[in-house]
């Protein structure tokens, strides 16, 4: 019998370690109110999900997200007021708000994207380039099939 890599508790370490250092870094760049990790998190979905498609409902970021509707809500509305997301409604129904990055969201998403490659280029600087190529691979793949 073989046994496979224990690599949960691991990634999760990682993904806390790392989702707390966003806004940090973030101030250190010259921000003097820098956004918050949910910001980053909510305004990279939504770029994320318009990409594929309509803009997203407040629905189709918890469903994303793994949040009730309520927790999202606060965290659209949170990145509405402080000028990441805009909403507008639904043009089929007016129940139904739909979001999408603003220009300074976008700029937020390019932001974090680049924290994060300088990120992963730092941790990973004494690595080979095959090692650093086959984790990237690995990485993006998991990721994708999140999406499947």
């Amino acid at each position: 019998m073989t046994t496979s890599p224990d690599g949960g508790p691991a990634l999760f370490r990682l993904v806390r370690y790392w989702s707390r250092r966003w806004p940090r870094g973030a101030a250190a760049h010259g921000a003097d109110d820098p956004p918050t990790a949910q910001h980053v998190l909510v305004v990279t979905t939504a770029a994320a999900l318009a990409a594929e498609g309509a803009a997203p409902t407040v629905g189709d970021l918890a469903t994303a997200l793994g949040l009730d509707q309520s927790g999202a809500s606060r965290m659209v509305t949170a990145a509405h007021r402080d000028g990441y997301l805009e909403r507008h409604r639904d043009t089929a129904d007016a129940r139904t708000t739909r979001v999408r990055p603003t220009s300074g969201g976008l700029a937020l998403v390019a932001a974090a994207e680049e924290w994060q490659r300088a990120r992963f280029a730092e941790l990973t600087a004494t690595w080979s380039d095959q090692d650093r190529a086959r984790f990237a691979g690995y990485l993006t793949r998991l990721a994708d099939q999140l999406r499947a």
